[in-house]
């Protein structure tokens, strides 16, 4: 799938993407989600901490959003101290604006990147390509989908939709390389091409998993051991967060250690955890933390543990509209459950408030949450603003519709008349001559159903309340 600007919004259930009764993901995508959750949820089973350690989670979580402002400025202090360089920006454009500032400064031709959603949201490699400054993706699996030109299906593993065959064809078509579908030889081919890349980069960009305020510390965690090197081989770094990425103390990150790596990999602890207190002699660092929409969840207190996420990817895994939805449906950054109840705060319910729909509620998102965000209810609180909040993106015959279905489920005379009228109708629409198939996403994947001439589980509910009442 090539570059969309993602301004354009979610497209989940529009024309542009089928629906979910034809994904057009491949079949390994939703298996390998649906073995990853399966085998995360043994693993916290077998913890007898893992519930007290989802509840430490939480609280440090709460406490750390509520008191942002003040954990942001003493996270500020600290690591200035020890002479990084804190920049803020309301939104992409001035976080790019940082970049291209930072680069033109330091005369940077080259920049390799470790993993990063936040410059996913930038859309980092496209404003520095613009520049004439090339980017290169070093996490393997965002590696892949840069030279595949796509963008990442998944939180923790971009690449998840890619069988050993597809990399190996990516490789032969992009690097000239003999075709290998050998996991070792790839990974070597991946190696070989990257490593000069390291020597010779000018600049290196890494994400922000926590930002310690009490010590000013920023914490990485990686397990390719790219990170490592994005961050150290160049002369400068440069760590991309969003500003709910601030915890208050030190001694809570281990918690947060031990559940984002079970989480996201079933790992006991990632391969590597970096923590930087700050510039090293010779070399410069500086950190970006950017608002971009954040500060809207934070204004709707029904809507603020969104921001307790530490982006493990669990609910995506255990998710089954992820796991037949083409990931890229979700129409930005964050798909999945998070990105359903993200994506309408970052980039406005005008633009995403179909997303919040693409789900069945079954819950199970929020019983993997290593955090414990109540998705479900995130999920139905912005289903009643995208329904209520008044927005271009919704006609008024949809408007209207939305309120007729409100009246009539009002009282049990006018659903059994609403009923009634619904019978008629789906009767009469098989002899329209638009039928069928005219109905857009109602009769795209199904048939109209065969309506009983009576209610069957209503005349079963009365004979039944007729039995008792007779005994």
């Amino acid at each position: 799938m090539t570059h969309e600007h993602p301004e354009r919004g979610a497209q989940f259930l529009k024309e542009l993407t089928v629906g979910l009764y034809e994904p057009k993901t491949c079949k390994s995508l939703g298996e390998s989600a649906e073995r990853s959750t399966r085998h995360n949820r043994q693993i916290a089973a077998a913890i007898a901490p893992w519930q007290a350690w989802r509840e430490a989670a939480n609280r440090f979580k709460a406490y750390a959003i509520a008191h942002l402002d003040q954990l942001l400025v003493e996270f500020e202090r600290n690591i200035t101290a020890r002479g990084a360089t804190v920049l803020y920006a309301e939104n992409v454009e001035e976080a790019n604006r940082h970049m291209l500032q930072i680069a033109r400064q330091h005369d940077v031709k080259t920049v390799v990147k470790a993993k990063s959603m936040v410059s996913e949201e930038m859309e980092l490699n496209q404003v520095l390509a613009a520049a004439g400054i090339r980017a290169v993706e070093t996490d393997l699996g965002e590696y892949l989908v840069q030279l595949a030109g796509q963008r990442p299906v998944h939180i923790v593993t971009p690449a998840l939709h890619m069988s050993a065959g597809d990399v190996g064809k990516l490789f032969q078509e992009k690097l000239h390389e003999p075709y290998t579908a050998e996991h070792q030889a790839l990974t070597a081919i991946a190696r070989r091409h990257l490593r000069q890349d390291f020597i010779s980069a000018d600049m290196g960009t890494s994400g922000v998993n926590f930002a310690i305020a009490d010590t000013g510390t920023i914490c990485v965690v990686e397990n390719e051991g790219n990170g490592g090197l994005s961050t150290s081989a160049p002369r400068v770094h440069v760590a991309l967060m969003g500003i709910e990425k601030v915890i208050a103390r030190i001694d809570h990150l281990p918690v947060f250690l031990n559940l984002l790596a079970r989480s996201g990999t079933g790992q006991k602890l990632t391969t590597y955890t970096h923590l930087f207190h700050g510039s090293t002699p010779g070399r410069k660092l500086y950190v970006i933390i950017l608002d971009n929409g954040r500060t809207n969840v934070l204004r709707d207190p029904a809507a603020r543990m969104g921001l307790f996420c530490i982006r493990c990817g669990a609910c995506l895994n255990a998710c089954p509209v992820y796991r037949r939805a083409t990931p890229w449906s979700y129409g930005w950054v964050y798909p999945g459950p998070i990105g359903s109840i993200i994506t309408p705060h970052l980039v406005g319910l005008e633009k995403a408030g179909s997303l919040p729909f693409a789900s069945s509620l079954c819950g199970a998102c929020g019983e993997v949450c290593p955090v414990k965000i109540d998705i479900p209810h995130q999920l139905v609180h912005l289903r009643h603003r995208a329904v209520n909040e008044p927005s271009p993106a919704r006609s008024i015959a949809e408007r209207l519709l939305w309120k007729a279905w409100a009246f009539a489920m009002a009282g049990p005379i006018r659903y059994r008349l609403s009923m009634w009228a619904v019978k008629i109708g789906v009767r009469l629409a098989r002899f329209l001559p638009w039928h069928p198939g005219k109905l857009g996403a109602w009769t795209r994947g199904r048939e109209l159903p065969e309506v009983p001439r009576r209610p069957a589980f209503r005349d079963w509910w009365r004979r039944r309340a007729d039995e008792i009442t007779n005994k």
